[in-house]
């Protein structure tokens, strides 16, 4: 029976793809500081769930972490799913500290301990870590800026153990997973997004994802392309381009002087 670790298992993503994983045979260990929804899902698979209260950014978090593992006997995948997010135009210095507090301090610690353990446990049986990343990591955000940022770490994070894990000869892969907009908690219920998924759409392709290792997934092909669209804008004519979310949903605004280079020289 595999092992999958989810960490942020309590709403969104983490508390449905446990529910997934658990249909799939797999013993499981979830973590989250709402420990009620996580429970409630215990209750249906007593016999392949455990669960624990964990916040990623207390100081106990990584101890908890590794006493999760040693209760679920062992761990074959990390599936980190914890995240916040806010549209954030003036700059609040509590949601800066806490955008920050989540998605780099503790997701860094988290993924940190997990390669470490899979650096003591994988010479035979690969390890793996999957993180949820975001589309929104492509190009800065400034009406989110914390957590566009943020996003951006994760992936140079993991990138940079992906490189360690080569160098150090440490047997595990990494699966970034970009998801464009899906129906969860973290996302206003009042306003419409485009292109807008909800968790039984997205969760096949995330499952697909970690299950065949893929190195990238964004999910889906519709937030593929628009983000390959993304990464092939200039800096210098990205920063005019402001995306920001209003009471109807994201919208875009375009500001270009006429002195930028790459406009000048079209003919």
């Amino acid at each position: 029976m595999k092992r999958i670790i989810i960490i942020g298992a309590s709403s969104g993503i983490g508390l449905k793809a446990a529910g997934r994983y658990a249909e799939m045979g797999y013993r499981i260990g979830m973590a989250a500081r709402h420990t009620e929804p996580m429970k409630e899902l215990q209750a249906r698979y007593p016999d392949q769930i455990e669960v624990t209260g964990l916040d990623v950014t207390a100081p106990d978090a990584t101890r908890k972490f590794e006493d999760l593992i040693q209760l679920t006997g062992g761990m074959d995948v990390l599936l980190f799913a914890s995240g916040v997010g806010f549209k954030d135009t003036e700059l609040n210095d509590s949601i800066l500290t806490n955008t920050l507090m989540v998605n780099v301090v503790g997701f860094a610690r988290i993924v940190a301990q997990a390669y470490k353990y899979f650096r003591r446990t994988a010479n035979v049986t690969p390890g793996h870590i999957a993180v949820i990343t975001s589309v929104a990591a492509t190009n800065a955000l400034g009406s989110a800026a914390a957590y566009s940022a943020s996003k951006r770490f994760q992936r140079q994070f993991i990138d940079s153990l992906r490189q360690l894990a080569i160098n150090q000869k440490v047997n595990v892969k990494f699966t970034d997973i970009r998801p464009g907009f899906i129906r969860t908690p973290l996302l206003d219920p009042s306003s419409d997004y485009p292109m807008i998924m909800t968790l039984d759409e997205a969760m096949p392709l995330i499952i697909d994802a970690i299950e065949k290792g893929k190195e990238v997934a964004t999910i889906n092909t519709r937030w593929r392309i628009v983000n390959a669209l993304w990464s092939l804008v200039p800096t210098c004519l990205w920063r005019h381009i402001y995306v920001g979310i209003s009471d109807s949903g994201p919208t875009i605004q375009a500001s270009l002087p006429k002195n930028l280079p790459i406009i000048s020289n079209l003919r």
